[in-house]
């Protein structure tokens, strides 16, 4: 097949490419910066129509990762790369005939902060969502599932805290922080969280260009939940940093985090901040997905355990 991967300068996207390059697909990357693939490149913004319509020009199907994933940021940076940016490709995509999208979403579009306890994907809510990339999210989505038809069949997948060897989003930020002595557990710590091995997220997105399924969102995960307090410990121990031991209850952190986040909008900091409402919530609130509609759909299962994973990561340390 012709594949185009959007967004493969991140650990995902270019791992999702090489892996789709390695079983003989003919792949196409889109983004900013140089991604080192030895496949075709198309360098730019997945928001400009003429740039999008060069990459998306040929291809069977297309694979759209590029987003920006952050804790700040206005409105306006969120809104032209994951709305603007996915109305773009899907229009790109309608124009060029190309037959299957597969739009990477995230769980956080339909978590409006209540825990969620073996659930399944639940409907995107831009309303609901918190922060400025999950509602962008929620409306790329909305976006993107609104154009599936029997000509261009779209899948929306929402992998769930992607980790691994390379990660910056998760791993280096934890082992930074923690490394630095700020890292407190947030309330008990018992809150059970999935969590996705990097290498289950690619092959679940190569089953997802595969498989004829269209029309619905899917959550990916290990299918392993944890104690978000064991899964931080055992981040830092594969990295060989020490684990949090303080803890701070919910309320403060909370309370924290909408300060930090106010003195940052004041002062326009670019740099991520040390907490925030978004992240209070999800070290503290049991998030874990039925797998039960994915596996099936996807015709899929992850091959590689917590355990192995965090094996895997300790030896790149």
């Amino acid at each position: 097949m012709r594949v185009l991967v959007t967004g493969a300068s991140g650990m995902l996207g270019r791992a999702t490419a090489r892996a789709l390059a390695e079983r003989g697909d003919e792949v196409t990357v889109l983004q900013r910066p140089p991604a080192g693939l030895a496949c075709r490149e198309v360098l730019g913004d997945v928001a400009d129509p003429a740039v999008v319509g060069a990459a998306v020009a040929g291809q069977d199907a297309v694979l759209h990762l590029a987003a920006k994933v952050d804790v700040t940021g206005r409105w306006a940076e969120y809104e032209r790369a994951n709305v603007t940016g996915t109305r773009t490709v899907v229009a790109a995509c309608q124009q060029a005939g190309v037959r299957r999208l597969v739009h990477v979403s995230s769980p956080s579009v339909a978590h409006g902060g209540s825990a969620l306890v073996g659930v399944g994907a639940g409907p995107a809510d831009p309303q609901r969502a918190r922060g400025h990339y999950a509602r962008s999210k929620a409306v790329a989505e909305t976006a993107a599932l609104a154009a599936d038809s029997p000509e261009l069949a779209v899948l929306v997948v929402r992998p769930h805290l992607v980790w691994g060897p390379g990660d910056t989003q998760l791993v280096e930020r934890v082992v930074e922080r923690a490394r630095a002595g700020r890292l407190p557990v947030i309330g008990s710590g018992a809150a059970l969280i999935d969590t996705t091995y990097v290498d289950n997220a690619v092959d679940a997105l190569v089953a997802a260009v595969d498989v004829p399924a269209h029309g619905e969102a899917l959550v990916v995960s290990n299918g392993e939940p944890r104690p978000v307090a064991e899964v931080i410990a055992r981040l830092c121990r594969a990295a060989g940093v020490p684990a949090p031991r303080r803890r701070v209850p919910v309320g403060v952190a909370w309370a924290a985090g909408a300060a930090v986040e106010a003195v940052w909008a004041a002062t326009q900091r670019r740099d991520t901040p040390p907490l925030t409402r978004f992240l209070t919530g999800q070290l503290s609130t049991a998030h874990w997905f039925d797998q039960r509609r994915t596996r099936a759909v996807l015709r899929w299962s992850p091959r590689v355990t917590l355990a192995e994973g965090f094996a895997r990561l300790a030896a790149t340390y």
